[in-house]
């Protein structure tokens, strides 16, 4: 089931065919289309896929996933389809962007999670050990392990959008969490949080070109972000109460402290201002993009996590899955200019046409 407003840049009332007026409305219609397009798709792991109309910054519909989790969220080149990782289902459940019907689903594995898009692919993380509960505390080992076994790696599935399904596999580390691609697109940079490790993969060969162990600088990675020159990396630690910064080596140059449990990570589009959420923090943090000086923050809700700038780069549109809303903030002034309720859970956040986030990137 799925519901949507009527579409505001075409008349409601019938024009008389043949006619000049016609004509000229359609071709208005046809004109105003691309500006009042442009959308936000959330999803909510309780519920479903909810559309934000950019231009009002309202709720226009939703599209029920009901029962089946959605979390990660990802939307095509194209902006007619809509990735969801649906962690009941074990893949992804493709959506139209524009009506919410569902026009596929790819079987991905146990627990898909992050769902990242480049060109016709998707590469979704899922964890086939992966338990059920909270995230361990500060000290306590992860329980991961659905049997006596031992533990099988995370893995980032490699979907085919256009043939509708899975053709191979990358081998993470156990609980892998974010995925970023390099600038060039050959590499996959991927946070593991059970082991404490950032791993980078070769795309093509599906090769582990690198581990970079995170344990002396803090615990549990959880977002990676490229700068838009392609020369930084950085990952936020959520238990560190950090993010660590990388070159295009992946060598460690720094670490920056944060507030407590970073989580969702991007850059600006110029690479001037980096942004993090510090969910158990309640704010959203800014620093520059080149020293990494903290610059300003913003007060926000309960467990916000993942977040995307509009097109026009002007507002940020987060979600806060424990104070279950959606809030826009004015970059400018970091000042929260909207809080949409009526969300439950909602976990990550995309938009169209595409914009620089935690889940995406133009």
């Amino acid at each position: 089931m799925h519901s949507t407003l009527p579409h505001p840049s075409c008349p409601r009332h019938p024009v008389r065919s043949g006619t000049m007026l016609a004509a000229v409305g359609s071709l208005l219609c046809l004109a105003a289309t691309p500006a009042l397009a442009e959308q936000a798709y959330v999803t909510s792991q309780n519920s479903g896929v909810s559309v934000i109309d950019l231009a009002t910054l309202r709720t226009t519909g939703h599209y029920d996933l009901s029962g089946k989790g959605p979390r990660g969220i990802g939307v095509t080149r194209d902006g007619k389809r809509l990735v969801v990782a649906t962690r009941e289902t074990g893949g992804v459940t493709l959506l139209d962007a524009a009506s919410g019907a569902e026009v596929g689903h790819i079987k991905v594995g146990k627990n898909p999670e992050f769902v990242r898009i480049r060109g016709d692919r998707a590469f979704v993380s899922y964890e086939p050990s992966a338990k059920a509960g909270p995230p361990p505390k500060p000290g306590e080992a992860p329980a991961q392990s659905d049997d006596d076994g031992d533990e099988e790696p995370a893995r980032i599935a490699i979907l085919d959008l256009k043939k509708g399904k899975k053709i191979g596999d990358i081998v993470g580390g156990p609980e892998t969490e974010g995925i970023e691609f390099s600038r060039d697109g050959k590499k996959l940079i991927v946070t593991n949080e059970a082991d404490n490790t950032v791993t980078v993969h070769d795309i093509a060969t599906r090769k582990l070109l690198k581990t970079i162990k995170t344990a002396e600088y803090g615990n549990r990675p959880r977002g990676i972000k490229v700068s838009p020159d392609g020369k930084t990396y950085v990952a936020t630690l959520e238990v560190g109460n950090k993010f660590m910064v990388m070159d295009d080596k992946f060598n460690v140059l720094k670490t920056v402290e944060t507030g407590k449990s970073p989580y969702g990570v991007a850059f600006d589009r110029k690479g001037e201002r980096l942004y993090v959420a510090a969910g158990h923090e309640k704010k959203l943090e800014v620093f520059d993009g080149k020293t990494f000086d903290k610059v300003g923050e913003v007060a926000t809700g309960g467990r916000c996590w993942h977040f995307s700038f509009t097109p026009d780069d002007r507002q940020i549109v987060l979600a806060c899955g424990k104070s279950n809303e959606v809030l826009t903030i004015d970059v400018a002034t970091l000042e929260v200019t909207h809080r949409l309720g009526d969300f439950y859970m909602p976990w990550g956040v995309v938009t169209y046409p595409r914009s620089m986030g935690s889940l995406d990137q133009p």
